[in-house]
């Protein structure tokens, strides 16, 4: 059974053109989202053609690849990164800069952006949450539903 069966939401992505912005920091992580985010999309009917990528240094940069992408041709956004807690508060700064930002884009813009930034206490939490063997779970599969979603509820106001 299908996502969108179980919840009653619209994945269609049909026409849809999305833009992929993924950070390189923490690369094996975030490369896993970015895969399940795109073949999610393209299972969606998201035509290859129509899908971007882009890498950035980090989840901090997101932000504003995210605003420009938006200001582009672009229907939607997807944001990805992953920000693993060390030991010196940089990762709060890290973590509220991006969210903040990608927030800020989104509202700027009028354009959906996915939010798929881990922001975990270990390497095994963000490992279970972007399994390339556990799709199901993979944040970076959530994001693109996520914007799926929200184009077609947009699309319907």
């Amino acid at each position: 059974m299908k996502h969108s069966e179980t919840t009653g939401a619209n994945y269609s992505g049909k026409t849809k053109k999305i833009a992929v912005a993924s950070a390189r920091f923490n690369g094996e992580i975030v490369e896993a989202m970015r895969k399940a985010a795109h073949q999610t999309l393209i299972d969606n009917g998201v035509s290859e053609a129509d899908i971007f990528h882009l890498h950035v240094p980090g989840a901090f940069e997101l932000p504003l690849a995210c605003k420009s992408l938006a200001n582009k041709d672009y229907d939607a956004v997807i944001a990805l990164g992953c920000v693993i807690r060390g030991e010196t508060p940089h990762f709060d700064y890290v973590c509220n800069g991006a969210a903040l930002g990608i927030q800020m884009a989104n509202l700027e813009t009028n354009k959906p952006i996915a939010f798929g930034v881990l922001t975990t206490n270990t390497i095994e939490q963000a490992q279970q949450r972007s399994s390339e063997k556990n799709i199901e779970h993979n944040k970076g599969r959530d994001a693109a539903l996520c914007v799926l979603e929200m184009l077609n509820a947009l699309d319907s106001i």
